[in-house]
């Protein structure tokens, strides 16, 4: 495998600071870009509804990261399925990946509805969602990750 190093351009404040997995759009969050980049790097952001975010998912424990195969949420109801088949946070490189709605940018400030990352979270990137690069044919996905997503939001 290759080794690769990502640096974070900015930070996740959230109103919340624990790993909980429902209810993230009651959330207040905001991602504050590093100096390093500055406020240019959000210019024309706010002319696009929706961005998506990449995190690094830092507090998630390294010896309860899951390569192969498990219950989503530990929940035997749901079936037995690969960590690459759901969205679960334990995953082998803790990143995670969330299309937000922008709310508002000001400054190094983009403040975003739906993103679900805790307080201090690093953000790794941001990219405006665009049509053109969502689905271009119908998305299926199985009943218990619609059960599951039931109150994610």
């Amino acid at each position: 495998m290759e080794e690769i190093r990502l640096v974070s351009i900015g930070k996740v404040e959230s109103t919340r600071s624990e790993m909980i997995d429902d209810n993230w759009d009651k959330e207040s969050t905001s991602i504050v870009i590093d100096a390093a980049f500055g406020a240019e790097a959000l210019i024309g952001l706010s002319d696009f509804s929706h961005v998506e975010v990449t995190f690094y998912l830092n507090k998630v424990d390294k010896s309860k990261i899951i390569t192969g195969a498990r219950h989503p949420r530990n929940n035997t109801d749901w079936p037995k399925v690969g960590i690459f088949a759901q969205r679960g946070k334990n995953r082998p490189n803790r990143l995670g990946s969330t299309i937000c709605e922008v709310i508002a940018v000001c400054g190094n400030v983009l403040q975003v509805r739906g993103l679900d990352a805790i307080d201090g979270t690093p953000v790794v990137d941001i990219k405006p969602v665009m049509g053109e690069f969502l689905p271009r044919t119908t998305v299926d996905q199985p009943e218990w990750s619609k059960e599951i997503m039931s109150n994610y939001w």
